[in-house]
């Protein structure tokens, strides 16, 4: 079992920035296989795709709404993911979850197996 835990979130103003982590803890020592998203769910709406990286390090994935303003990273020796969000609008308000899976880089969240248990991000305006 890998276990996932995110930190970061919180209120910000529009254009504001926030950095999100997940630490991963459990079957790390097979993490180097994997891929880890971000998606987010707002109030009333499914649970979207935010941004995915390989373990590895060597491919990221972004949705077109983030492009440009999110960046996702890794620290591979501290088994976490960042997540850091420029250029915040109210848009970007959800909770946000990390999630891990073993099969493929993927925006399909069905295919992750691990998640977190979400941290709220509000954008304010």
């Amino acid at each position: 079992q890998m276990r996932l835990v995110e930190s970061g979130g919180g209120v910000v103003q529009t254009g504001g920035s926030l950095r999100l982590s997940c630490t991963a803890s459990g079957r790390t020592f097979t993490t180097y296989h994997f891929v880890m998203g971000w998606f987010r769910q707002a109030p009333g709406k499914d649970r979207e795709f935010v941004a995915a990286i390989m373990w590895s390090g060597s491919s990221t994935y972004y949705a077109d709404s983030v492009k440009g303003r999110f960046t996702i990273s890794r620290d591979a020796v501290k088994d976490t993911v960042f997540l850091q969000m420029d250029s915040l609008r109210p848009e970007d308000t959800a909770v946000y979850y990390c999630a891990a899976n073993s099969n493929a880089a993927t925006t399909n969240r069905d295919m992750y197996t691990y998640w977190g248990q979400g941290t709220q991000v509000t954008v304010s305006s």
